[in-house]
Protein backbone atom coordinates (compact mmCIF):
# COMPACT_ATOMS: atom_id res chain seq x y z
CA UNK A 1 0.00 0.00 0.00
CA UNK A 2 1.48 3.49 -1.15
CA UNK A 3 1.54 5.89 1.92
CA UNK A 4 -0.97 8.60 1.43
CA UNK A 5 0.51 12.15 0.67
CA UNK A 6 0.65 14.79 2.80
CA UNK A 7 -2.54 16.72 0.94
CA UNK A 8 -4.62 13.74 1.01
CA UNK A 9 -4.03 12.48 4.75
CA UNK A 10 -5.05 16.51 5.52
CA UNK A 11 -8.54 15.48 3.50
CA UNK A 12 -8.71 12.43 5.70
CA UNK A 13 -8.14 14.39 9.03
CA UNK A 14 -11.04 17.26 7.79
CA UNK A 15 -13.06 14.62 7.15
CA UNK A 16 -13.23 13.25 10.93
CA UNK A 17 -12.79 16.53 12.35
CA UNK A 18 -13.76 19.14 10.11
CA UNK A 19 -12.03 22.13 8.79
CA UNK A 20 -12.45 24.06 12.43
CA UNK A 21 -10.33 20.75 13.82
CA UNK A 22 -7.20 20.64 11.74
CA UNK A 23 -4.65 23.54 12.26
CA UNK A 24 -1.85 23.46 9.64
CA UNK A 25 0.57 26.13 9.07
CA UNK A 26 -1.47 27.91 6.73
CA UNK A 27 -4.69 27.69 8.97
CA UNK A 28 -3.43 28.49 12.18
CA UNK A 29 -0.24 29.34 14.50
CA UNK A 30 1.13 26.00 15.22
CA UNK A 31 4.43 27.38 17.41
CA UNK A 32 2.58 26.97 20.78
CA UNK A 33 2.34 22.98 20.17
CA UNK A 34 5.82 22.79 18.51
CA UNK A 35 7.88 23.84 21.57
CA UNK A 36 8.44 22.10 24.81
CA UNK A 37 8.21 23.54 28.25
CA UNK A 38 11.35 23.64 28.71
CA UNK A 39 12.30 24.74 24.89
CA UNK A 40 14.43 21.59 24.66
CA UNK A 41 13.15 20.25 21.69
CA UNK A 42 11.39 22.19 18.85
CA UNK A 43 9.28 19.69 16.67
CA UNK A 44 7.34 20.10 13.09
CA UNK A 45 3.92 18.35 12.46
CA UNK A 46 1.71 18.03 9.42
CA UNK A 47 -0.81 19.31 11.21
CA UNK A 48 -2.59 19.75 14.32
CA UNK A 49 -5.66 18.18 15.19
CA UNK A 50 -8.31 19.25 17.74
CA UNK A 51 -10.72 16.70 18.32
CA UNK A 52 -14.20 17.81 20.01
CA UNK A 53 -15.40 14.49 21.31
CA UNK A 54 -14.09 10.71 21.62
CA UNK A 55 -15.71 9.53 18.57
CA UNK A 56 -13.56 11.54 17.24
CA UNK A 57 -10.31 10.62 18.66
CA UNK A 58 -11.57 6.60 18.10
CA UNK A 59 -12.17 7.85 14.40
CA UNK A 60 -8.68 9.88 13.77
CA UNK A 61 -7.13 6.57 15.27
CA UNK A 62 -8.81 3.97 13.65
CA UNK A 63 -7.81 6.40 10.45
CA UNK A 64 -4.18 7.23 11.40
CA UNK A 65 -3.27 3.12 12.30
CA UNK A 66 -4.30 1.91 8.78
CA UNK A 67 -2.43 4.67 7.29
CA UNK A 68 0.82 3.93 9.53
CA UNK A 69 0.72 7.81 10.76
CA UNK A 70 2.24 8.81 13.72
CA UNK A 71 0.64 10.77 16.61
CA UNK A 72 1.91 12.27 19.40
CA UNK A 73 -0.90 13.29 22.12
CA UNK A 74 -0.33 16.79 23.81
CA UNK A 75 -2.26 18.19 26.87
CA UNK A 76 -1.52 21.66 28.35
CA UNK A 77 2.37 20.92 27.17
CA UNK A 78 3.38 21.88 30.13
CA UNK A 79 6.63 18.96 30.98
CA UNK A 80 9.61 18.93 31.59
CA UNK A 81 11.04 15.91 29.84
CA UNK A 82 9.65 16.29 25.55
CA UNK A 83 6.94 13.97 26.20
CA UNK A 84 4.10 15.89 24.62
CA UNK A 85 6.08 17.93 20.94
CA UNK A 86 6.31 16.10 17.97
CA UNK A 87 9.63 15.19 16.29
CA UNK A 88 11.39 17.21 13.48
CA UNK A 89 9.97 15.04 10.73
CA UNK A 90 7.12 17.23 9.85
CA UNK A 91 5.44 13.79 8.97
CA UNK A 92 3.53 13.68 12.54
CA UNK A 93 0.09 14.64 13.53
CA UNK A 94 0.28 16.28 17.16
CA UNK A 95 -3.37 15.63 18.66
CA UNK A 96 -4.35 18.38 21.05
CA UNK A 97 -6.65 17.62 23.62
CA UNK A 98 -7.59 20.50 24.55
CA UNK A 99 -11.33 20.74 23.27
CA UNK A 100 -12.42 17.98 25.03
CA UNK A 101 -12.89 19.47 28.61
CA UNK A 102 -16.16 18.53 30.00
CA UNK A 103 -16.58 17.71 33.54
CA UNK A 104 -18.98 15.29 32.82
CA UNK A 105 -20.32 13.99 36.70
CA UNK A 106 -20.01 14.77 40.07
CA UNK A 107 -21.06 12.79 42.40
CA UNK A 108 -20.37 14.52 46.18
CA UNK A 109 -22.32 10.66 48.05
CA UNK A 110 -19.87 9.02 46.22
CA UNK A 111 -16.71 10.96 46.54
CA UNK A 112 -16.22 10.95 42.91
CA UNK A 113 -15.57 13.09 39.86
CA UNK A 114 -15.68 12.37 36.06
CA UNK A 115 -14.06 14.40 33.72
CA UNK A 116 -12.49 14.57 29.98
CA UNK A 117 -8.80 14.97 28.93
CA UNK A 118 -8.72 18.29 28.37
CA UNK A 119 -10.17 19.77 31.82
CA UNK A 120 -7.06 21.87 33.26
CA UNK A 121 -6.52 20.83 36.37
CA UNK A 122 -7.65 24.16 38.35
CA UNK A 123 -10.72 23.30 37.17
CA UNK A 124 -11.52 20.02 38.52
CA UNK A 125 -10.23 21.47 41.92
CA UNK A 126 -12.76 24.11 41.83
CA UNK A 127 -15.45 21.39 40.56
CA UNK A 128 -14.57 19.27 43.77
CA UNK A 129 -14.91 22.78 45.80
CA UNK A 130 -18.09 23.42 44.47
CA UNK A 131 -19.62 20.11 45.61
CA UNK A 132 -18.15 20.72 49.32
CA UNK A 133 -15.18 18.35 48.30
CA UNK A 134 -11.58 18.10 47.79
CA UNK A 135 -9.21 16.89 44.88
CA UNK A 136 -5.52 16.58 45.88
CA UNK A 137 -3.54 16.97 43.25
CA UNK A 138 -1.90 20.13 43.10
CA UNK A 139 1.26 21.62 41.24
CA UNK A 140 2.60 25.07 40.30
CA UNK A 141 0.93 24.21 36.60
CA UNK A 142 -2.45 23.55 37.62
CA UNK A 143 -4.06 26.67 35.88
CA UNK A 144 -2.59 25.51 32.65
CA UNK A 145 -1.85 21.34 32.66
CA UNK A 146 -4.55 19.24 31.75
CA UNK A 147 -5.87 15.98 33.08
CA UNK A 148 -4.67 13.96 30.08
CA UNK A 149 -1.09 14.98 31.13
CA UNK A 150 -1.73 14.65 34.30
CA UNK A 151 -2.76 10.88 34.41
CA UNK A 152 -0.51 9.84 31.15
CA UNK A 153 2.69 11.39 33.56
CA UNK A 154 1.62 10.15 36.77
CA UNK A 155 2.09 13.45 38.10
CA UNK A 156 3.22 13.80 42.14
CA UNK A 157 2.97 17.44 43.45
CA UNK A 158 2.55 19.07 46.95
CA UNK A 159 -0.07 16.53 48.69
CA UNK A 160 1.29 13.16 47.31
CA UNK A 161 2.50 12.56 51.11
CA UNK A 162 -0.57 12.45 52.42
CA UNK A 163 -2.49 11.63 49.20
CA UNK A 164 -0.43 9.61 46.81
CA UNK A 165 0.57 9.97 43.45
CA UNK A 166 -2.03 10.14 40.30
CA UNK A 167 -2.28 7.07 39.77
CA UNK A 168 -4.10 6.59 43.53
CA UNK A 169 -6.62 9.32 42.49
CA UNK A 170 -7.80 7.26 39.66
CA UNK A 171 -11.11 4.82 39.94
CA UNK A 172 -11.34 4.80 36.08
CA UNK A 173 -10.25 5.19 32.72
CA UNK A 174 -11.92 6.14 29.60
CA UNK A 175 -8.90 5.36 26.73
CA UNK A 176 -8.57 5.01 22.92
CA UNK A 177 -6.76 2.26 21.51
CA UNK A 178 -4.21 2.58 18.55
CA UNK A 179 -6.51 0.96 16.07
CA UNK A 180 -9.57 3.02 17.16
CA UNK A 181 -11.28 0.71 20.17
CA UNK A 182 -12.38 2.25 22.94
CA UNK A 183 -11.82 1.22 26.14
CA UNK A 184 -14.67 2.31 28.68
CA UNK A 185 -14.23 1.64 32.30
CA UNK A 186 -15.35 4.61 34.14
CA UNK A 187 -16.55 2.69 36.86
CA UNK A 188 -16.14 4.92 40.51
CA UNK A 189 -15.90 1.46 42.30
CA UNK A 190 -13.49 1.35 44.69
CA UNK A 191 -13.74 -2.39 45.08
CA UNK A 192 -13.43 -4.79 41.77
CA UNK A 193 -11.39 -7.79 41.57
CA UNK A 194 -12.25 -8.33 38.38
CA UNK A 195 -9.43 -9.50 36.35
CA UNK A 196 -6.46 -7.63 35.70
CA UNK A 197 -6.43 -3.45 36.12
CA UNK A 198 -6.09 -2.84 32.53
CA UNK A 199 -6.14 1.05 33.58
CA UNK A 200 -3.07 1.25 35.08
CA UNK A 201 -1.16 0.71 32.09
CA UNK A 202 -1.97 3.96 31.16
CA UNK A 203 -1.11 5.69 33.60
CA UNK A 204 2.24 7.03 33.42
CA UNK A 205 2.25 5.14 30.19
CA UNK A 206 2.97 8.91 28.61
CA UNK A 207 0.26 8.65 25.64
CA UNK A 208 2.37 5.53 23.99
CA UNK A 209 -0.07 2.77 24.84
CA UNK A 210 -3.57 4.81 24.28
CA UNK A 211 -4.84 8.20 24.63
CA UNK A 212 -6.81 8.65 27.57
CA UNK A 213 -9.61 10.55 26.68
CA UNK A 214 -11.64 10.71 30.14
CA UNK A 215 -10.90 9.31 33.94
CA UNK A 216 -13.07 9.24 36.90
CA UNK A 217 -11.12 10.22 40.40
CA UNK A 218 -11.51 10.20 43.51
CA UNK A 219 -12.54 13.10 45.58
CA UNK A 220 -12.41 13.97 49.54
CA UNK A 221 -13.95 15.68 52.11
CA UNK A 222 -13.36 19.53 51.46
CA UNK A 223 -10.39 21.04 53.73
CA UNK A 224 -11.96 23.12 56.73
CA UNK A 225 -8.84 23.76 58.65
CA UNK A 226 -5.07 24.97 57.99
CA UNK A 227 -2.21 24.68 60.01
CA UNK A 228 0.92 26.38 58.35
CA UNK A 229 4.67 26.92 59.16
CA UNK A 230 7.91 28.22 57.97
CA UNK A 231 10.73 26.86 60.08
CA UNK A 232 14.29 26.67 59.86
CA UNK A 233 16.59 24.14 60.51
CA UNK A 234 20.49 23.55 60.13
CA UNK A 235 20.58 20.99 57.66
CA UNK A 236 18.59 18.35 55.87
CA UNK A 237 18.06 15.60 58.52
CA UNK A 238 16.73 17.78 61.02
CA UNK A 239 13.73 18.18 58.58
CA UNK A 240 13.54 14.54 58.39
CA UNK A 241 13.36 14.13 61.94
CA UNK A 242 10.67 16.87 62.43
CA UNK A 243 8.57 15.69 59.86
CA UNK A 244 8.31 11.96 61.62
CA UNK A 245 7.51 14.08 65.05
CA UNK A 246 4.78 16.38 63.49
CA UNK A 247 3.11 13.51 61.77
CA UNK A 248 3.13 11.47 64.69
CA UNK A 249 1.65 14.22 67.09
CA UNK A 250 -0.98 15.49 64.55
CA UNK A 251 -2.48 12.40 64.04
CA UNK A 252 -0.77 11.89 60.17
CA UNK A 253 -2.63 15.22 58.87
CA UNK A 254 0.44 16.62 57.34
CA UNK A 255 -0.70 17.16 54.01
CA UNK A 256 2.48 19.08 52.74
CA UNK A 257 6.18 19.17 54.02
CA UNK A 258 8.71 20.70 51.40
CA UNK A 259 12.56 21.24 51.91
CA UNK A 260 13.40 24.58 50.66
CA UNK A 261 17.57 25.53 50.60
CA UNK A 262 18.71 29.35 51.68
CA UNK A 263 19.74 29.94 47.74
CA UNK A 264 15.97 29.29 46.45
CA UNK A 265 14.92 32.25 49.19
CA UNK A 266 17.69 34.10 47.52
CA UNK A 267 16.58 33.62 44.22
CA UNK A 268 12.48 34.00 44.79
CA UNK A 269 13.20 36.97 46.88
CA UNK A 270 15.57 38.45 43.82
CA UNK A 271 13.58 37.46 41.22
CA UNK A 272 9.35 37.22 41.81
CA UNK A 273 7.92 40.57 42.98
CA UNK A 274 6.16 40.29 46.30
CA UNK A 275 7.89 37.19 47.16
CA UNK A 276 9.51 38.04 51.29
CA UNK A 277 11.89 36.11 53.59
CA UNK A 278 9.48 35.01 55.94
CA UNK A 279 12.02 34.88 58.81
CA UNK A 280 14.37 37.60 60.05
CA UNK A 281 17.54 36.05 59.89
CA UNK A 282 19.52 33.63 57.65
CA UNK A 283 19.69 30.22 57.72
CA UNK A 284 21.15 27.27 55.63
CA UNK A 285 17.67 25.11 55.27
CA UNK A 286 14.13 25.48 55.63
CA UNK A 287 10.82 23.40 55.65
CA UNK A 288 7.55 24.59 54.60
CA UNK A 289 5.04 22.34 56.37
CA UNK A 290 1.25 22.16 56.33
CA UNK A 291 -1.79 20.61 58.42
CA UNK A 292 -5.05 19.94 56.97
CA UNK A 293 -8.11 18.59 58.56
CA UNK A 294 -11.95 18.59 57.24
CA UNK A 295 -12.97 19.52 60.80
CA UNK A 296 -13.05 23.16 60.78
CA UNK A 297 -13.08 22.74 64.73
CA UNK A 298 -9.59 20.41 64.98
CA UNK A 299 -6.74 22.76 66.88
CA UNK A 300 -4.46 22.25 64.41
CA UNK A 301 -2.43 25.52 64.97
CA UNK A 302 -1.64 24.29 68.51
CA UNK A 303 -0.32 21.24 67.41
CA UNK A 304 2.02 22.23 65.04
CA UNK A 305 2.86 24.96 67.18
CA UNK A 306 3.61 22.78 70.04
CA UNK A 307 5.46 20.53 68.09
CA UNK A 308 7.68 23.33 67.08
CA UNK A 309 8.38 24.73 70.33
CA UNK A 310 9.68 21.51 71.18
CA UNK A 311 11.38 21.31 68.72
CA UNK A 312 12.79 24.82 68.97
CA UNK A 313 13.77 23.54 72.73
CA UNK A 314 15.71 20.75 71.16
CA UNK A 315 17.44 22.56 68.61
CA UNK A 316 16.17 20.79 65.85
CA UNK A 317 14.50 24.09 64.90
CA UNK A 318 16.46 27.17 64.13
CA UNK A 319 13.76 29.55 64.02
CA UNK A 320 9.78 29.21 62.71
CA UNK A 321 7.09 31.35 61.53
CA UNK A 322 3.40 30.73 62.42
CA UNK A 323 0.79 31.71 59.08
CA UNK A 324 -2.41 33.26 61.13
CA UNK A 325 -4.05 33.79 58.14
CA UNK A 326 -4.73 32.90 54.78
CA UNK A 327 -2.58 36.10 53.51
CA UNK A 328 0.70 34.58 55.64
CA UNK A 329 -0.39 31.37 54.36
CA UNK A 330 -0.07 32.42 50.56
CA UNK A 331 3.14 34.39 51.07
CA UNK A 332 4.57 30.93 52.13
CA UNK A 333 3.44 29.14 49.56
CA UNK A 334 4.30 31.68 46.98
CA UNK A 335 7.98 31.35 48.03
CA UNK A 336 7.54 27.71 47.41
CA UNK A 337 6.13 27.61 43.95
CA UNK A 338 8.01 29.75 42.15
CA UNK A 339 11.47 28.47 42.82
CA UNK A 340 11.61 26.82 39.26
CA UNK A 341 10.49 30.40 37.59
CA UNK A 342 13.34 31.80 39.80
CA UNK A 343 15.47 29.82 38.81
CA UNK A 344 14.65 30.35 35.20
CA UNK A 345 15.52 34.16 35.58
CA UNK A 346 18.41 33.61 37.00
CA UNK A 347 20.06 31.74 34.53
CA UNK A 348 20.70 28.46 32.77
CA UNK A 349 20.36 25.22 35.27
CA UNK A 350 20.47 21.10 34.81
CA UNK A 351 17.16 19.91 36.67
CA UNK A 352 17.26 16.02 38.36
CA UNK A 353 13.92 14.91 39.27
CA UNK A 354 15.08 12.19 41.57
CA UNK A 355 13.50 10.30 44.70
CA UNK A 356 15.66 8.16 47.26
CA UNK A 357 14.22 6.48 50.36
CA UNK A 358 13.30 9.72 53.02
CA UNK A 359 15.34 8.64 55.51
CA UNK A 360 18.44 8.86 53.10
CA UNK A 361 17.86 12.35 52.00
CA UNK A 362 20.09 13.83 54.45
CA UNK A 363 23.34 11.81 53.52
CA UNK A 364 22.08 11.96 49.61
CA UNK A 365 22.38 15.48 49.95
CA UNK A 366 25.60 15.88 51.65
CA UNK A 367 27.33 13.13 48.81
CA UNK A 368 25.22 15.19 46.05
CA UNK A 369 26.42 18.31 47.66
CA UNK A 370 30.33 17.62 47.68
CA UNK A 371 30.19 16.17 44.27
CA UNK A 372 28.86 19.32 43.05
CA UNK A 373 31.34 21.41 44.82
CA UNK A 374 34.39 18.86 43.38
CA UNK A 375 33.28 19.09 39.95
CA UNK A 376 30.97 21.60 39.09
CA UNK A 377 32.49 24.94 40.33
CA UNK A 378 30.45 27.17 37.60
CA UNK A 379 26.91 25.82 39.13
CA UNK A 380 25.45 26.33 41.97
CA UNK A 381 23.25 23.38 43.98
CA UNK A 382 19.76 24.46 44.10
CA UNK A 383 18.16 21.39 45.74
CA UNK A 384 14.42 21.50 47.57
CA UNK A 385 11.27 19.10 47.05
CA UNK A 386 8.69 17.42 48.87
CA UNK A 387 10.73 16.03 51.39
CA UNK A 388 7.79 14.09 52.70
CA UNK A 389 8.10 11.38 50.11
CA UNK A 390 11.88 11.25 49.34
CA UNK A 391 11.29 13.49 45.67
CA UNK A 392 14.19 16.29 45.45
CA UNK A 393 14.26 18.72 42.43
CA UNK A 394 18.32 18.31 42.78
CA UNK A 395 19.19 21.22 40.34
CA UNK A 396 22.44 23.22 39.53
CA UNK A 397 22.14 26.83 38.75
CA UNK A 398 24.69 28.90 36.30
CA UNK A 399 27.17 30.65 38.35
CA UNK A 400 27.08 34.75 38.34
CA UNK A 401 30.19 34.91 35.64
CA UNK A 402 29.65 31.60 34.31
CA UNK A 403 29.34 31.13 30.62
CA UNK A 404 25.77 29.83 30.23
CA UNK A 405 26.57 27.53 27.18
CA UNK A 406 29.96 25.91 28.31
CA UNK A 407 27.69 25.43 31.48
CA UNK A 408 24.19 23.56 29.74
CA UNK A 409 27.03 21.44 27.73
CA UNK A 410 27.43 19.73 30.99
CA UNK A 411 24.53 18.22 31.04
CA UNK A 412 25.69 15.12 30.01
CA UNK A 413 28.24 13.92 32.65
CA UNK A 414 26.63 15.83 35.33
CA UNK A 415 23.39 13.61 34.85
CA UNK A 416 25.01 10.44 34.60
CA UNK A 417 27.05 11.04 38.10
CA UNK A 418 23.74 12.30 39.43
CA UNK A 419 21.63 9.64 38.28
CA UNK A 420 24.26 7.04 39.32
CA UNK A 421 24.35 8.12 42.59
CA UNK A 422 20.61 7.97 42.97
CA UNK A 423 21.13 4.60 42.15
CA UNK A 424 23.32 3.66 44.57
CA UNK A 425 20.83 4.92 46.80
CA UNK A 426 17.93 2.46 46.03
CA UNK A 427 16.12 5.53 44.45
CA UNK A 428 14.62 6.85 40.97
CA UNK A 429 15.73 9.30 38.30
CA UNK A 430 12.25 10.10 37.54
CA UNK A 431 9.76 10.83 40.32
CA UNK A 432 7.40 13.15 38.73
CA UNK A 433 7.77 14.16 35.38
CA UNK A 434 8.37 11.13 33.43
CA UNK A 435 10.64 10.02 30.68
CA UNK A 436 9.33 11.46 27.66
CA UNK A 437 11.89 12.10 24.67
CA UNK A 438 14.95 13.39 27.56
CA UNK A 439 15.30 10.53 30.00
CA UNK A 440 14.68 6.90 27.27
CA UNK A 441 18.86 6.52 27.56
CA UNK A 442 18.22 6.81 30.97
CA UNK A 443 15.72 4.38 31.53
CA UNK A 444 17.73 1.92 29.28
CA UNK A 445 20.42 2.38 31.74
CA UNK A 446 18.93 2.17 35.24
CA UNK A 447 15.62 -0.39 34.62
CA UNK A 448 16.42 -3.73 34.79
CA UNK A 449 16.33 -5.60 31.56
CA UNK A 450 12.96 -7.81 32.40
CA UNK A 451 11.28 -4.89 33.38
CA UNK A 452 12.50 -3.12 29.95
CA UNK A 453 11.38 -6.51 27.73
CA UNK A 454 7.89 -6.62 29.74
CA UNK A 455 7.30 -2.71 28.49
CA UNK A 456 8.36 -3.32 24.78
CA UNK A 457 5.66 -6.65 24.95
CA UNK A 458 3.26 -3.96 26.09
CA UNK A 459 3.93 -1.62 23.30
CA UNK A 460 3.98 -3.62 20.58
CA UNK A 461 0.40 -5.89 21.79
CA UNK A 462 -1.12 -2.48 22.25
CA UNK A 463 0.65 -0.37 19.54
CA UNK A 464 2.08 -2.97 16.88
CA UNK A 465 2.39 -0.50 14.41
CA UNK A 466 3.94 2.21 16.68
CA UNK A 467 2.05 5.39 15.97
CA UNK A 468 1.57 6.06 19.15
CA UNK A 469 3.82 8.89 20.37
CA UNK A 470 7.10 7.15 19.44
CA UNK A 471 10.32 7.94 20.46
CA UNK A 472 8.90 8.90 23.96
CA UNK A 473 9.93 6.44 26.80
CA UNK A 474 10.77 3.39 24.81
CA UNK A 475 12.93 3.49 21.07
CA UNK A 476 10.71 2.72 18.40
CA UNK A 477 11.06 -0.69 17.93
Amino acid sequence: MAPLSSAQILSGLERILGPQGVLTGEAGDLEPYLTDQRRLYHGRALAVARPRSVAEVTELLAFCNAQHISVVPQGGNTGYCGGATPDESGRQILVSLSRLNRIRQVDPLNYSLVAEAGCVLARIQRAADEALRFFPLSLGSEGTCQLGGNLSTNAGGIHVLRYGMMRDLVLGLEVALADGRLLSSLGTLRKDNTGYDVKSLFLGAEGTLGIITAASLKLFPKLRAFATAFSAVAEPGAAVALLARVREASGDRVSSFELIPRIAVDLTTRHIPGVRDPLDARHPWYVLCELTSSRAADPLEDLLEQSLAGALEEKLVLDAAVARNERDRAAFWKLRETIPEAQRLDGGSLKHDICVPVAAIADFIERGARWVADNVPEGRLVAYGHVGDGNLHFNLNQAPGADRAAFLGREGPVKRAIHDLVADFGGSFSAEHGIGRLKVEELERYAAPVELDLMRALKHALDPNGILNPGKVLRPA
